[in-house]
C-alpha cells in the first residue's frame, strides 16, 4: 500500500509492491515470502488480479458480486468473485477484445466485440454463438427494452442486433463517416453516438429516428487550436435522464443538458490527448475524466479539480465501485490497478477492511527517527546514573538501547563528568590555535596525529597492492580513529604486550627490507661471490631472527607472570581463629561436602575461586582443575578391599597338595 497526498486528498495504492514470479513453486514462493519483508507486507487485495501482458478493459456486474476483466496475451477474459477475493474462471479467446458489455446481473450472459470483426457471445459455462458484423466495430451498447445490440465502428451505420429473436435489423444511417462510440441513457433509453467529425447524434430507438444532433467540435476550439483535424468525439457517459459528458480527441471533456445546445462546463485536460472514459459519481458532484497518463477528478458545476490519479503506466480503461471510493483501472501492464479514495466514499462491504486499515495507518503516523531524543546503550545509561528511570516514559526502548531526551542526557552528563565541557573546550580551543598558527618548519608529513603507526602500516600496504578495495585513511566511517585520541592505541594493555613480538617482527622484517633496498639501490654494480653464498646467509639470518622472537616471547610471559605474582603477594592474607564453640563440627564438614559434591563444575569453581590461570600469545587464557571423585564410589573401593582380604584368610589352601606325590599303580 502505497499512501500519496494529491491536493490535500488522500488517494491509497492498494496494487504497489513486489509480486511473486508464477514460474516459482509453492516451496520456493514460501521461501521468498520468509525472507522478503515488502512481501509480506503488501496488500493483495484480490488474488492474481493481473494479466499474462497488458489489461485492456475492465467491468463490474450489476450485483457488485463480480469483476471482469479482458486482456492479452493470448486474449482471455478473467472474472473474479469479490465475496472470495479470487479468480473465479479464466477463458482464453480466439482474438482480442475491443470492449464488451455485461447483459445479466451476473457473469452468465456476456457479449465481446472484438478486433476481428467478430461479435461472440458467452453464457455461465463457456462461448455460447459467435458472429461477424460487415465492418470494423469500435464500441457496442445495449437496450434492454428493445434487446437491441447496437454496434458502432468504421463505417456511417448502426448495426442492430435483435437479442430476443436472434436477428440482424435495419441499421441506423448516420450523416458521419465513421463512429467511435455510443451510450444509451438508461432512464428513458435515448441512444448517442459520437462521431468522427466531433457531432453527437442523438437516436430514439422507439421511433427509430435521429433525433437531434449536436456540433461539439466548435465549443472545444479557440484561437490557440493549431490542428488542421477537427477534433473527434472519444467518449460518452449519460449522467441522469437530462445530463450528459462527452470526452473529444484534444483533451476537452464538454457537458451538456440534452435540452441546450451549448455546453453547460468545458474541462480541458490540458495536455491535448484524447479522453478514453467518463464516469459520474452516483452521491457527489464530480466527474472522473481519463486519457492516457491521468485520471481527473473534478466538481461538474465549478470545474475545480479535486484530486488527480497518476500511473507509471498508461491507463486503458476506468471503472469505478458505486457509492464507494474505490476505482479499478486497465492499464498497459500486467498488475492492473487499485485505488482507493476515503473521502469519496466508503469501501465496499466486500472490503470493508481497508476503512480500519486506512484509520490505524493515519494513526500511526509517527516519526521513527526522533530529533530531540539521544540513543544511548544500557551501559552509557548506568555510568549516567539513571538506570533507575527503567520501566519510566521518559526512556524508549529501541534495539539494543533506549531513546533519551536531548535536554536529560545533557544534565546527566554534566553531573557524571562535570570537568567534562572544560576539557572539550580547551581542546577546541588547541585545535583552532594549531590549525592557524603555521609551523616554520614545513615538513611535508601525511602520517595523522593519532595511531601514526597503523597509518604507516595502512600506506604501506595501499602502496604494495595493487588492487585495494578500500582505505582507511580515505573512508569517513574510520576518520575518528585517526583523529580522536579516546581510539589511540593503548601500547602499555597486556594483550598489546602479548602481541608486540610479533608486531616488533613484523617492523624488523620491514626495515630490513628497506635498508635492502637501499643498499640494492647504492650497491648497484657490485656482486655477490655466489649464490649458495647468499642462500647460507639469509638461512642464517632467519634462524638468528627466530631465536630472537622466541627469548622476546618468554620474556614478556615473565614479565607479565611476575607482575601477577606481586599482585598476589600484596593482598593480606588473613588467619582464621575458632574458639572451642564456635568451631565448625564435623557434621557440618560432611553436609557442605556432599552439597559441593552434588553442585554443577561451574557452581564448585566459582565457589572454590579458583583462579590459577595461565596466558598465552595471542591474549588466550588457559585453566587447569582436577576432577574429585564421588564419596560413593570411593567408600565401595574400601568395602571391596576388605572383602577381598577376609576371603583371603578363610580360603583353603590347597598350593601343598601338589607337593605330596601320587602312588605308582598296583
Amino acid at each position: 500500500m502505497q499512501l500519496s497526498e494529491i491536493d490535500n486528498v488522500k488517494i491509497y495504492n492498494l496494487s504497489v509492491g513486489k509480486s511473486l514470479p508464477d514460474w516459482l513453486t509453492e516451496r520456493k514462493k514460501r521461501a521468498l515470502l520468509k525472507k522478503n519483508v515488502d512481501l509480506r507486507r503488501r496488500i493483495e487485495l484480490i488474488q492474481e488480479f493481473d494479466m499474462p501482458g497488458v489489461s485492456t478493459t475492465i467491468r463490474v456486474s450489476k450485483d457488485g458480486q463480480y469483476i471482469m476483466t479482458t486482456g492479452i496475451y493470448k486474449p482471455r477474459i478473467k472474472c473474479y468473485d469479490v465475496n472470495n477475493l479470487s479468480l473465479k474462471f479464466e477463458r482464453c479467446l480466439d482474438s482480442e477484445v475491443v470492449t464488451f458489455e455485461i447483459l445479466s446481473e451476473d457473469y452468465s450472459k456476456i457479449v465481446f466485440l472484438q478486433c476481428d470483426r467478430y461479435v461472440e457471445f458467452h453464457v455461465g459455462h463457456g462461448r455460447h454463438y459467435r458472429l461477424r458484423v460487415p465492418r470494423f466495430g469500435r464500441d457496442i451498447a445495449y437496450h434492454r427494452p428493445s434487446c437491441d445490440l447496437f454496434v458502432v465502428g468504421a463505417s456511417s451505420e448502426v448495426y442492430r442486433l435483435n437479442l430476443e429473436i436472434g436477428q440482424f435489423l435495419a441499421p441506423y444511417v448516420t450523416k458521419a463517416n465513421e463512429i467511435n462510440c455510443c451510450a444509451v441513457n438508461e432512464e428513458h433509453g435515448l441512444l448517442m453516438l459520437g462521431t468522427e467529425s466531433g457531432h453527437v447524434e442523438a437516436w430514439d430507438p422507439r421511433t427509430k429516428s435521429r433525433q437531434g444532433i449536436l456540433d461539439c467540435a466548435m465549443h472545444c476550439t479557440d484561437s490557440e487550436y493549431k490542428n488542421d483535424k477537427l477534433p473527434a468525439i472519444t467518449a460518452a457517459k449519460f449522467d441522469g435522464p437530462l445530463r450528459m459528458g462527452v470526452g473529444t480527441s484534444t483533451g476537452h471533456v464538454l457537458l451538456y443538458d440534452i435540452r441546450s445546445s451549448k455546453p453547460l462546463l468545458v474541462k480541458d485536460h490540458m495536455n491535448e490527448i484524447p479522453i478514453k472514459a467518463l464516469e459520474f459519481h452516483k452521491t457527489m458532484d464530480y466527474v472522473y475524466s481519463m486519457d492516457s497518463t491521468v485520471v481527473k477528478i473534478w466538481d461538474k458545476n465549478t470545474g475545480k479539480q479535486y484530486t488527480s490519479i497518476e500511473s507509471s503506466a498508461d491507463f486503458n480503461d476506468l471503472c469505478v465501485i458505486p457509492n464507494t471510493g474505490l476505482n479499478l483501472m486497465a492499464v498497459e501492464d500486467q498488475k492492473m490497478q487499485i485505488y482507493y479514495i476515503p473521502s469519496l466514499g466508503p469501501a465496499p462491504r466486500w472490503c470493508a477492511f481497508l476503512d480500519n486499515l486506512t484509520e490505524e495507518l493515519e494513526s500511526s503516523a509517527a516519526q521513527t527517527v526522533y530529533d530531540d531524543y539521544k540513543f544511548i546503550t544500557k551501559q552509557e545509561l548506568e555510568s549516567l546514573g539513571l538506570d533507575h528511570l527503567l520501566g519510566t516514559n521518559l526512556l524508549r526502548a529501541y534495539m539494543h538501547g533506549f531513546f533519551v531526551d536531548v535536554r536529560l542526557y545533557k544534565r546527566a552528563k554534566s553531573i557524571a563528568d562535570p570537568f567534562a565541557f572544560e576539557q572539550y573546550k580547551k581542546r577546541k580551543i588547541r585545535e583552532k590555535i594549531e590549525q592557524e598558527r603555521p609551523s616554520r618548519l614545513k615538513v611535508e608529513d601525511n602520517l595523522p596525529k593519532v595511531n601514526r603507526d597503523l597509518a604507516s602500516k595502512l600506506m604501506d600496504d595501499s602502496g604494495r597492492k595493487k588492487k585495494q578495495t578500500t582505505n582507511l585513511l580515505k573512508d569517513d566511517r574510520f576518520k575518528a580513529l585517526f583523529e580522536n585520541p579516546d581510539f589511540e592505541v593503548d601500547r602499555e594493555a597486556e594483550e598489546y604486550r602479548l602481541l608486540n613480538p610479533v608486531l616488533s617482527r613484523l617492523d624488523k622484517n620491514k626495515d630490513k627490507k628497506m635498508e635492502t633496498e637501499t643498499s640494492m639501490q647504492v650497491e648497484e654494480t657490485e656482486d655477490k661471490d655466489s649464490d649458495m653464498e647468499l642462500y647460507d646467509t639469509s638461512d642464517g639470518e632467519s634462524s638468528d631472527e627466530d631465536r630472537s622472537w622466541v627469548k622476546e616471547v618468554k620474556k614478556q610471559h615473565k614479565i607479565i607472570r611476575n607482575k601477577s605474582r606481586q599482585e598476589d603477594d600484596a593482598q593480606p592474607i588473613e588467619e582464621q581463629v575458632y574458639e572451642s564453640n564456635n568451631a565448625p563440627r564435623s557434621t557440618n564438614i560432611i553436609k557442605s561436602i556432599t552439597r559441593v559434591s552434588k553442585a554443577s563444575l561451574g557452581d564448585r569453581l566459582a565457589k572454590e575461586n579458583f583462579s590459577t590461570m595461565v596466558t598465552t600469545a595471542g591474549g588466550n587464557r588457559e585453566m587447569k582443575f582436577s576432577m574429585r571423585g564421588k564419596k560413593s564410589e570411593t567408600q565401595n573401593q574400601k568395602q571391596m578391599k576388605k572383602h577381598h582380604q577376609e576371603r583371603k584368610q578363610f580360603v583353603r589352601k590347597t598350593g601343598f597338595l601338589m607337593k605330596k606325590k601320587l602312588p605308582k599303580s598296583l
